[in-house]
């Protein structure tokens, strides 16, 4: 289990702040968590407030140790961004009936709707669309 040095005189005693988790030493005496042991203790440090070498001192972890943690950790979430717009080509056939079918729509980001009604319409909206693609 993680135990704490005790040679901080916090009022928040360390099992509020900690989860209690058993933990595996290997043959040189280093603790093994698993990922979801390091998310509690990360989760566990964010809700103190305090900082990293505080909260290294009062638990008893290397201060390295969790450097690195959070270092992965802000790395896997800047990494987690929402993926960029991709666009798909479509050929749409002249229909057989008359033009009064309903108009194509298109829902573009930011709420904008565009209303493609007839062919040369949609060339000016394929103009568009490409010109939106494009990096400013």
């Amino acid at each position: 289990m993680i135990t704490t040095s005790g040679s901080d005189n916090s009022s928040v005693s360390p099992a509020t702040v900690l989860p209690k988790v058993s933990v595996l030493a290997d043959t040189k005496g280093r603790l093994r968590v698993t990922k979801g042991q390091r998310w509690d203790i990360l989760v566990a440090l964010a809700r103190s407030g305090e900082s990293l070498p505080q909260f290294a001192r009062r638990t008893g972890l290397k201060y390295s140790t969790l450097a690195t943690w959070v270092q992965h950790s802000r790395r896997s979430k800047r990494s987690g961004r929402s993926p960029r717009l991709r666009l798909l080509e479509a050929v749409v056939e002249t229909p057989q009936v008359a033009a009064a079918v309903t108009p194509l729509v298109l829902q573009l980001p930011g709420g904008v709707h565009l209303e493609v009604a007839d062919e040369t319409q949609a060339v000016l909206a394929a103009i568009l669309v490409r010109a939106l693609t494009k990096p400013c």
